[in-house]
């Protein structure tokens, strides 16, 4: 993920409600030194600001959206949205090269749409078979930090007990 996308994650989960920087620098999937940057960038463009208060254990700190921040955070989710639009159209053309070029193109920001809910999960990994790629090949799995949570566990299933034994219900 390039410097622009993470900025807009961070400002988007700030946007969200998200206002601790642990949980910001997780949902984010951001090294904490590199959200300190993107944090100092984004309250020196007055998105952001800083709240310091004093409480029983300690300075608590709380980082919430300025109206420029909220805005600011709006357009990129437009321009987000606007790509996505651009990829579905290419897919449903049914030109393949076209469609890798503009997956090659968009390849930075695909984390962000798939962060913030604008991929259909459905037309992406479709887009994917029609061109013959997988999404490892595009996203690398770092930026999809949090997106495959509980993957595993589809069906209830628990793959991490290997009894032996496999039984089928019928329901």
């Amino acid at each position: 993920m390039n410097d622009e996308n993470k900025e807009t994650v961070v400002l988007g989960l700030i946007s969200r409600g998200i206002s601790k920087f642990d949980r910001i620098s997780r949902e984010s999937n951001v090294d904490p030194k590199d959200l300190e940057l993107i944090l100092q960038k984004l309250e020196n463009s007055r998105l952001i600001k800083v709240d310091k208060k004093k409480g029983w254990l300690g300075t608590k700190i709380e980082i919430n959206p300025t109206e420029e921040g909220y805005k600011e955070f709006e357009n990129q989710l437009k321009k987000l949205q606007e790509k996505w639009k651009q990829l579905e159209n290419t897919y449903k053309s049914g030109n393949k090269q076209e469609l890798e070029q503009k997956l090659k193109e968009h390849k930075s920001f695909l984390p962000s749409m798939m962060m913030f809910g604008i991929v259909d999960m459905m037309m992406f990994s479709m887009m994917f078979s029609m061109i013959g790629s997988s999404m490892g090949s595009f996203i690398p799995t770092e930026d999809m930090g949090g997106m495959d949570d509980g993957a595993d566990d589809v069906g209830g299933s628990d793959s991490g007990n290997d009894s032996g034994f496999d039984i089928d219900i019928g329901f």
